[in-house]
């Protein structure tokens, strides 16, 4: 496939993974207006999931199928689909399901699409699109053809300081991960400008490629909390993956302008994250 034919066809999968997004968060709105509540737990018993999730994924899978029959789907709340093209769709109906169940705005619908097997060590993401469905915010962006919020380019500063740093986090649902990710939170707080705790890693992401963020650091995410996230945040001009040189996945993920970048992991790597 040529370039051109290349750009092409992820220009057009990310018009399929836009329309999808914005049709389903719609609809997820509406019924978060109409009261949520907890559906049943996942991992802990904090780890929840809301009849929301669960409808917001069966229609995205039912809108992939009707227009991408022949590509897999790998999701947060069912089994994957498994398709012919080689070409899957990672989804997180709801990224934020806490937000969403208290009614705070920092909750999302991420859609990816990437080349190969549903894992980050081993995909090429084409296309992502992140939605906040309360602010209408569309962070977007394709393999080649840069990201966007809503109509703005994004392109991060080059030009940040770990001191001068405003980074976000979160943290896992097991008890005992949370402890350990306190103690390196303590190695990292003195280092930066802030910290930010905004309950939505695809938001974070987004908001890392849009400069409201100039860092963010997770341990324990799943490939579909930042499929979509990681790909605008690197077209944007930023830097995803893990620590000691490894490919982001659930051990770590930074996303950072490259001078941060670096700064903020050997303080992670020093921490004993």
């Amino acid at each position: 496939m040529t370039d051109t034919a290349a750009a092409a066809a992820s220009a057009d999968l990310l018009a399929t993974a836009r329309r999808i997004a914005l049709a389903v968060s719609a609809t997820a709105l509406e019924q978060r207006r109409r009261g949520v509540s907890v559906a049943a737990t996942k991992s802990t018993p904090i780890d929840i999931v809301t009849a929301v999730d669960r409808d917001t994924e069966e229609r995205i899978r039912a809108m992939i199928l009707d227009a991408r029959p022949d590509d897999g789907i790998f999701g947060e709340e069912e089994d994957v689909h498994v398709g012919t093209s080689g070409l899957n769709w990672v989804v997180d109906p709801i990224d934020g399901t806490v937000n969403l169940l208290y009614d705070i705005p920092a909750w999302s619908v991420s859609i990816a699409v990437v080349d190969g097997p549903p894992d980050p060590e081993h995909w090429n993401a084409i296309a992502g699109v992140v939605v906040n469905p309360v602010s209408g915010e569309v962070y977007e962006a394709s393999l080649g053809g840069g990201a966007r919020l809503g109509d703005r380019e994004l392109r991060i500063d080059q030009d940040v300081a770990l001191d001068r740093a405003l980074v976000a986090t979160g943290f896992a649902y097991s008890l005992e991960r949370r402890r350990s990710q306190a103690d390196v939170l303590m190695h990292v707080l003195p280092r930066i400008r802030d910290l930010r705790r905004i309950g939505s890693a695809a938001l974070d992401l987004g908001a890392v490629a849009a400069g409201r963020l100039d860092a963010f650091y997770e341990t324990g995410l799943n490939p579909w909390d930042h499929a979509a996230g990681g790909l605008i945040v690197r077209e944007a001009g930023g830097r995803v993956g893990g620590l000691r040189g490894e490919h982001e996945s659930d051990r770590m993920l930074v996303a950072a302008a490259a001078s941060v970048f670096d700064q903020l992991t050997e303080v992670l790597e020093g921490a004993g994250a």
